[in-house]
């Protein structure tokens, strides 16, 4: 397994930005897909983003496309999530998860973090 240590989240008004960074202990993080999957306050957990091993393959929630981007640095074992034009819907604890195949399903990834809170005021 691999460990995923979150970071970047914080309060931001709307319209803003933020990037998100998931630190990876492990010398076999450039074999798992990656994802970031967020949870509202009473809401289920659902899917953000989603990267292949390679970087070449990702995935978007429709509600995030266009305005996320998903992106990876094997050589420094990080995952990053850049978040533009912020909506306070957007508002939750943010995860980052690791898996075999960059899908959309919460139960591919096996391998989670303890999450970053990220608000955003209207």
């Amino acid at each position: 397994q691999v460990q995923l240590v979150e970071s970047g989240g914080g309060l931001v008004q709307a319209g803003g930005s933020l990037r998100l960074s998931c630190a990876a202990s492990g010398r076999t993080f450039s074999t798992y897909a990656l994802g970031w999957f967020r949870q509202a306050p009473g809401k289920e957990r659902e899917f953000v983003a989603a990267i292949s091993w390679s970087g070449t393959a990702k995935t978007y929630a429709h509600s995030v496309k266009g305005r996320f981007t998903i992106s990876r640095d094997n050589a420094k074992n990080t995952v990053y999530l850049q978040m533009n034009s912020l909506k306070p819907e957007d508002t939750a604890v943010y995860y980052c998860a690791a898996g075999f195949t960059a899908t959309m399903r919460i139960d591919d990834f096996g391998s989670w973090g303890q999450g970053t809170q990220v608000t955003v005021a209207s």
